[in-house]
């Protein structure tokens, strides 16, 4: 029986492929990550700061942001002099 799952397994890999614009989107998101958490690792940065270290929008950094954040990269840290924004640090996992 082990034999025939594998074959099954592999006959649904040649029929479900991943389309060109969904590894595009994931080759994007890693790409951005990379620079979040770059720019992250040399200090503590609030939205606009962090968006115009790495030359996106404000909403998309937002967005990139809160991914990060549910995922457990990032974590909020205090919130800057004119209650506006917080500041945004990498996750201490150690």
């Amino acid at each position: 029986m082990a034999a025939d799952n594998k074959k099954t397994v592999l006959i649904m890999k040649e029929k479900r492929t991943v389309s060109q614009e969904v590894k595009n989107q994931l080759k994007f998101f890693t790409q951005t990550k990379k620079k979040i958490l770059k720019e992250l690792k040399e200090k503590e940065m609030t939205v606009p700061e962090l968006s115009k270290a790495i030359e996106m929008s404000e909403t998309e950094t937002l967005y990139y942001l809160m991914s990060l954040l549910k995922y457990g990269f990032v974590e909020t840290g205090e919130i800057d002099d004119m209650d506006e924004y917080f500041y945004y640090k990498l996750k201490n996992n150690g």
